[in-house]
């Protein structure tokens, strides 16, 4: 192998973008081997999945639907790993947004839709914020992990809520769930009767501002600092304890936003399980997307249409849904550990040269 095409090999096996493409093909010619071995025709398989995710503008709608939560998930994740922390609370965060935004939409009333929403909004990034920002002073204070503390704070907030739905704040009837929320609180649905509403504008202008605030502004400066070197940014004078209250504090906040938008576009009340997984593929979506903005919406959009083609996938072929767990484990298997993307790059490149040698 050439000096020149050893350094071209080794700049693409850094290239995360093109890491993470490969992955994701991995990891479909993988589920695919699974399919086979179950036996099961992958063809049909993906086939189905991709007309239940892409096939009409409804299942279309239920794909950006569904990935709304995720690009909130996803960006709270990679909001905090570019502040040098590791956020595995999403899940308890979107919680711990979902019940308060619920809650003012149900009992406030008589006010117009640009107030309420707006309010509703508020209490879900400030309920996520603060759940968040109890493990980064709890970090700050006792030196405890973040990883620690974020995942039991999940296991909190799951069952404070639902014993706060099950007594203080029951609704009427057998499901244990909040309130209806009143109308002037619900996000309007852009496609009748489709999970997608105006939330998902309201996902992709959050991304903006996520790009924006990381690098265009000194706190964001001062946290990617902190990701890279923290004793050389507390050096050049950086507060590490107060960016990490910060840091979490709006990772969590846009974890709130997304159980905010759940509840006000989708259920129109705070229901137990609610959540179904969101935070924690938040965290394979963030990876995916290399912890950046785009990155992570495009992610998001491919695990909303991963979920919306499961169903069809289910409705259409004898294929078990479950096979979309198989290959978003296997997504998240392959994106998390790119070294065995890159191992299998420069020794499918060191049989092509040894070929070339030998002939």
């Amino acid at each position: 192998m050439t000096q020149q095409k050893r350094i071209s090999l080794e700049k693409l096996t850094q290239n995360t973008t093109f890491l993470s493409a490969i992955a994701l093909i991995l990891s479909l010619l993988v589920s695919g081997v699974v399919m086979m071995i179950a036996g099961y025709s992958p063809i049909e398989g993906y086939s189905a999945m991709f007309t239940g995710a892409f096939g009409s503008v409804d299942n279309l709608a239920q794909t950006l639907g569904t990935a709304t939560p995720l690009i909130f998930a996803g960006l709270a994740m990679a909001f905090a790993a570019r502040g040098g922390m590791f956020n595995i609370g999403i899940e308890g965060q979107i919680i711990a947004g979902a019940f308060p935004a619920a809650l003012v939409g149900a009992y406030l009333q008589g006010l117009p839709w640009f107030v309420h929403i707006p309010l509703c909004f508020l209490a879900g990034m400030i309920g996520g914020g603060l759940w968040a920002m109890l493990a980064g002073f709890l970090k700050n204070k006792l030196r405890v992990s973040e990883v620690i503390l974020t995942i039991m704070l999940n296991y909190v907030a799951q069952y404070l809520a639902e014993y706060l739905a099950n007594y203080q704040f029951k609704a009427e009837g057998m499901l244990v769930r909040t309130e209806t929320i009143q109308p002037s609180a619900a996000l309007p649905a852009l496609i009748p009767y489709s999970r997608l509403t105006t939330g998902i504008f309201v996902a992709l202008a959050f991304a903006v501002f996520v790009w924006w605030f990381l690098s265009r502004t000194t706190p964001g400066y001062q946290m990617r600092a902190i990701a890279q070197n923290p004793y050389a940014a507390e050096a050049g004078g950086v507060n590490i304890a107060r960016m990490n209250l910060l840091t979490m504090f709006l990772s969590g906040a846009l974890a709130g936003m997304g159980g905010a938008v759940e509840v006000m576009g989708v259920h129109g009340y705070f229901i137990v399980n609610m959540t179904s997984g969101y935070g924690f593929d938040g965290v394979a979506i963030a990876v995916m997307g290399n912890n950046t903005p785009l990155g992570t919406v495009i992610s998001a959009l491919i695990f909303g249409a991963l979920r919306a083609g499961s169903t069809s996938m289910n409705r259409m072929t004898s294929i078990p849904g479950e096979f979309i767990q198989v290959l978003q484990a296997l997504v998240i298997l392959f994106v998390s550990t790119p070294g065995i993307v890159r191992a299998m790059l420069r020794k499918r490149n060191f049989k092509k040269n040894d070929q070339k040698k030998g002939a």
